[in-house]
């Protein structure tokens, strides 16, 4: 069965119908959908899931989950309890979900490098990812790291090195910079 793994910016609360739209796509395909527990996007997924009484839905957390809006399965992570709770502690339940998952869905206000981080980790893995840029409510269909950088330059980030420079992810920026044919 195919998995897409849903996640966004904890800025963003509140879905848009262009969101619950694709939403129901997922749903109408029965799709399991992979989301986190974070409040913010994470949440408000949760709560459209639960109001439609989608039961194909796994809760990633760490250790315990902060939300689970639909009372759904879990995967549970977890990491050496003196790692400071910040977004590389929950990055681990990310990579987690970017590797299970078929495809990705991200909802990102721009500034999230959490959410950019999945993107890239979903790319990492081959697998395409649908993003959705809240400040240009647009819609854009990435898989490769090529892709990623056209879609930056596109929503207006001008200095894409420094952007992927600062995540610090998994895949490392000079690599994906050297891949997409950018001077680090």
């Amino acid at each position: 069965m195919h998995s897409v793994f849903v996640a966004g910016s904890r800025a963003l609360s509140k879905l848009n119908a262009q969101v619950k739209e694709r939403l129901d796509n997922i749903l109408r395909k029965e799709f399991t959908v992979l989301v986190g527990d974070a409040n913010g996007a994470d949440k408000a997924v949760q709560r459209y899931l639960a109001e439609r009484g989608y039961g194909h839905v796994v809760v990633y957390c760490m250790e315990v989950c902060r939300n689970n809006v639909g009372n759904w399965p879990i995967h549970s992570h977890s990491a050496d309890p003196a790692v400071k709770r910040d977004r590389h502690y929950y990055g681990i339940k990310d990579c987690a979900m970017a590797k299970d998952a078929s495809c990705g869905f991200m909802l990102w206000d721009g500034i999230s490098k959490g959410t950019l981080t999945n993107v890239i980790n979903l790319l990492d893995y081959n697998k395409k990812v649908l993003l959705f840029s809240a400040p240009k409510k647009q819609f854009f269909t990435l898989r490769t790291a090529g892709d990623l950088d056209h879609t930056l330059r596109a929503i207006g980030i001008r200095d894409v090195a420094a952007v992927l420079a600062s995540l610090e992810s998994k895949l490392v920026a000079t690599e994906h910079l050297r891949f997409t044919g950018l001077n680090p």
